[in-house]
């Protein structure tokens, strides 16, 4: 079967929109499966629906990649969107080509083929993401290396030959998953031009003609596909051989913190993309961290206790996803600083989400370092609902016992693997810091008021000491003894009853 290039795909019968030729405007650090399913998507339904003639160049951000591959199928792949609409399960199938070609810095003349790109008069922006460890500041790295091993020491290079050859600023948009992404890349880059002794004209160039844009990223993108049958009958059904089939879910949202002109710039919402500009990326963040991630930490520990297993498993069923759902509308979305239609609404996707009959999401792999999520993604809910309503938001406090039950359920050993308990038929392993495992291991023995208190009263773990709260300890260990004595299923339809 013929590998996918242009002429492979004209005669495949594929219908779809391809563009084959346009400028290289952009240039992107990253040529995996997240920024494929993801940014190049998103270009690539804007050339269609938008005009945006635009063809991004893939830079691959270490010593191994995929740029050979990318370059045989002349920048081709079939993206599959896959998930949960409404409830139904939905099947998305488009070939990109929104990619030109591939570039490897780390192979003879690549880094040379960089810098040329870097003065293009097409190229407008650059996007990155080259993992959480990406956006770092390494002092070894000289201006001279060919190349650079950072991704920022990488910037800043292709920055100067673009000032060098007198060609105006960029928008860089930084994807890679850490706080304040886009202001963090700049501080990276202003160090270089201090270590290297650049001029202050390109300084003053980098900070005021460029845009650095922190921005928000939410696709869950599982990427390859393992199963070898199921690969083969889809290069059967497509009539030809794709070695960079990539597979996404189907919710997507990408919110950008810069100017309003952006959007002007990056046509996406022309094109009627989940892409918003918006002056700070904060709330939007606070919005994924408390609603998705909150959602997540606020069920799993008891649905696994409930005996479930997956995600899609619990959405099945009416008590966990009530549970849930009563978690979201009436405890954490009053707490939210947007607009309720758009958090409402943010909310109504994550039921999809995790219903998704594609993706076998484990509990027990969204319960690694379960305390330190709890208290990032849940307890500034509880705490911010009780200020405002003095009282306590029933769903959120019986998350946080279903976490002790989780953390305390037939304590067996503990290993170097993490602390082993048991459910019903089977013992489990939880992971966390070993300090917080240690410190379960030792009350292994304790009753459920006095496990309670510890674990509220532990400012290593919240923060602050959480007894403090009226009547939260009370409830707390009421909870404790009803998950024990009646099971989690039970003791979360209790709080659907009340």
């Amino acid at each position: 079967m013929a590998q996918l290039n242009y002429d492979v795909l004209s005669k495949s019968g594929y219908n779809g929109f391809i563009l084959r030729d346009a400028p290289e405007k952009v240039m992107q650090f990253g040529e995996g499966n997240f920024l494929r399913a993801f940014a190049d998507y998103f270009i690539d339904v804007a050339n269609e629906k938008a005009g945006y003639n635009a063809k991004a160049v893939l830079v691959q951000p270490i010593a191994s990649g995929l740029t050979e591959i990318i370059n045989r199928q002349e920048g081709l792949y079939t993206l599959y969107l896959r998930g949960s609409e409404k409830g139904q399960k939905a099947d998305y199938k488009r070939v990109i080509s929104a990619c030109s070609r591939a570039l490897n810095p780390y192979a003879p003349d690549g880094w040379n083929a960089v810098l040329a790109l870097a003065k293009s008069p097409d190229l407008s922006v650059i996007i990155s993401n080259t993992t959480e460890a990406g956006i770092v500041y390494d002092s070894s790295c000289k201006f001279d290396d060919v190349p650079p091993s950072s991704f920022p020491a990488k910037l800043t290079r292709v920055l100067h030959e673009r000032y060098t050859a007198g060609l105006g600023g960029l928008v860089i948009l930084s994807c890679e998953l850490i706080d304040n992404n886009g202001k963090e890349l700049l501080s990276c880059v202003n160090k270089y031009i201090d270590q290297w002794g650049l001029d202050d004209g390109f300084r003053d160039w980098v900070n005021g003609k460029n845009i650095f844009c922190s921005t928000l990223v939410d696709r869950i993108v599982p990427g390859r596909i393992r199963d070898k049958n199921e690969l083969e009958a889809l290069n059967q059904a497509n009539g030809y051989e794709d070695e960079l089939i990539d597979v996404g879910e189907i919710f997507g949202v990408w919110v950008i913190e810069g100017p309003a002109e952006l959007e002007d710039m990056l046509p996406f919402k022309k094109a009627g993309l989940p892409v918003h500009v918006v002056p700070d990326v904060t709330p939007y963040k606070k919005r994924k961290v408390r609603i998705l991630n909150g959602a997540h930490t606020g069920f799993v520990p008891g649905a696994y206790l409930a005996g479930f297993d997956i995600v899609r498993d619990c959405m099945h069923n009416d008590t966990i996803r009530g549970f849930m759902n009563k978690m979201l509308y009436d405890e954490i979305i009053p707490t939210l600083p947007l607009d309720k239609k758009d958090l409402t609404e943010f909310a109504e996707a994550v039921q999809d989400r995790f219903n998704n009959p594609f993706v076998n999401h484990e509990l027990m792999s969204i319960s690694l370092n379960s305390t330190s999520k709890w208290r990032a993604r849940n307890m500034p809910s509880l705490l911010e609902y009780f200020d405002a309503k003095k009282s306590l938001p029933p769903c959120l406090t019986m998350s946080l016992a279903a976490y002790i039950a989780f953390y305390s359920s037939s304590i067996q050993e503990l290993t170097d693997k993490g602390l082993v308990c048991r459910r019903e038929k089977n013992s489990y392993t939880v992971s966390d810091d070993r300090s917080v495992l240690e410190f379960y291991f030792a009350r292994k023995d304790y009753g459920a008021e006095s496990l309670v208190h510890d674990v509220l009263c532990n400012k290593d773990f919240w923060g602050q000491d959480l007894t403090c709260i009226t009547g939260l300890e009370q409830k707390v260990d009421e909870y404790l003894n009803l998950i024990r004595a009646k099971g989690a299923e039970e003791a979360f339809r209790s709080v659907l009853q009340s």
